[in-house]
């Protein structure tokens, strides 16, 4: 299917903006604002979805983007949210680097994803190509996020947004079929299911969510 320009300019926004609220999410330090941007990015990635969907005449995207409208706009940042009033955990998020070492550790790892991805894709279409740049680069910020954040609700929005990296990597390669791009997101929502229960364990042993408290513990025997 040949792109337009209209169409070629849209999913670069769209794609651009889902990795610039991957910086968002690493630069904030308070965890409402942490959810809040997550909930964004998933609004953006569900308008990436749909869009992809009408330009590749792809009618099983519009599912991709309905369930990631609801799942990763609305309801995984309600139940966070409750979450946070209900425990009532510290609102700020305790990082191990600093917010200008994160940015400049994320800036270098966008700056990898381009080095790699471009020329490793060189037979493919270029709006392919730049999709899958913007998209490891959301796959990357999202690993460093859970890397350098020590709340373990922090953890698992990075485990998420991760995710949204491997949605929006399948979205943009036309013809992707809609079980791998579902499969997959199902396997990393089990994944963030599990860190889930891992973190009220955490919570219910230490009475807190910073994961740095298992290191006071370690090799303790009950």
């Amino acid at each position: 299917m040949r792109f337009g320009q209209l169409t070629y300019d849209l999913s670069h926004l769209l794609g651009g903006a889902v990795l610039l609220l991957s910086f968002v999410l690493l630069y904030q330090r308070r965890i409402g604002t942490v959810i809040n941007a997550f909930a964004m990015q998933g609004m953006v990635l569900a308008a990436a979805a749909a869009w992809a969907a009408h330009a590749q005449g792809v009618p099983g995207l519009y599912l991709t983007a309905l369930l990631a409208f609801g799942v990763k706009g609305l309801l995984i940042p309600f139940a966070l949210h409750r979450l946070v009033r209900e425990l009532n955990l510290h609102r700020t998020v305790e990082t191990a680097l600093g917010v200008g070492l994160s940015m400049t550790a994320g800036v270098a790892l966008v700056g990898l994803c381009i080095l790699v991805t471009l020329p490793a894709t060189q037979d493919a279409r270029l709006l392919s190509r730049e999709s899958l740049a913007f998209a490891m680069s959301v796959v990357l910020l999202g690993m460093l996020m859970m890397i350098t954040r020590r709340n373990a609700i922090s953890q698992v929005i990075g485990l998420l947004s991760l995710e949204n990296g491997l949605i929006l990597a399948a979205i943009g390669v036309t013809g992707m079929p809609l079980v791998v791009e579902l499969s997959t997101a199902a396997l990393v929502l089990m994944l963030a299911l599990v860190a889930g229960v891992f973190a009220f364990q955490i919570r219910e042993r230490f009475d807190t969510l910073d994961t740095g408290s298992l290191e006071e513990h370690r090799g303790e025997r009950r």
